[in-house]
């Protein structure tokens, strides 16, 4: 029956869990690497001194903090492709997962570097410091322990958000579940499970937020 919930189902599909899980988290650790390291370079660009820079940045911030992930994927999986380049679910989900949260990054790092002192950039150039190793030495490790808390929310997103490779045949948790699903018609059991592998990732991430939170705002006072 539909409604009925069998434990039995974890045990019996394991492998297939198991398999998903493990691609889940290879999945949304690259894509947390990718998309930290194009945010903080995204964020540089859109407080550049150089304008070509910094209509990019925002250009690239702006358009794709307002279309669906769905799309950004199907970029990476429909279009890329259509060019001589074929990319897998795997790969295409990763790639659209990590530029769709670069943005969000970018913005919330931007914040941060707003947030420093103008005057240290100032004190910085006048040493003889490049604008490049102003932002790298000075500005970013400050800006970027400001606005940890919002970025670790954003890792948090990049988690759930993954179940998007299931879409694009991704072989992550939600692509095994829906396998599983229409080999046991047991939706609640299956999406059950699969909900309690996701709570194993985000909970961790969530009690980690919160501690950086108490602990930056102890260390204010």
């Amino acid at each position: 029956m539909p409604g009925k919930f069998d434990i039995h189902v974890l045990f019996n599909h394991w492998d297939r869990f198991a398999e998903g899980f493990i691609h889940t988290i290879e999945a949304s650790v690259l894509a947390l690497i990718g998309s930290f390291v194009l945010g903080v370079i995204i964020a540089v660009m859109r407080i550049s001194p150089i304008r070509a820079l910094n209509v990019i940045g925002t250009v690239y911030v702006e358009f794709i903090r307002n279309i669906p992930l769905l799309l950004v994927v199907f970029f990476f999986f429909l279009g890329i492709p259509s060019l001589g380049l074929p990319l897998d679910g795997f790969t295409s989900g990763t790639l659209g997962l990590m530029v769709y949260t670069a943005s969000f990054i970018a913005e919330a790092i931007r914040a941060g570097i707003q947030s420093v002192p103008a005057g240290q950039t100032e004190a910085a150039r006048a040493t003889g410091l490049s604008y490049i190793q102003t932002m790298l030495h000075i500005v970013l490790p400050q800006a970027i322990k400001i606005v940890l808390p919002a970025i670790g929310n954003q890792f948090i997103n990049l988690v759930k958000n993954s179940s998007i490779l299931a879409v694009v045949t991704g072989m992550d948790l939600m692509y095994y579940a829906d396998l599983i699903n229409s080999d046991t018609f047991l939706p609640l059991t299956v999406y059950t499970i699969v909900a309690v592998f996701y709570l194993v990732l985000t909970l961790p991430l969530s009690f980690a937020v919160h501690y950086m939170e108490r602990r930056f705002r102890s260390a204010d006072r």
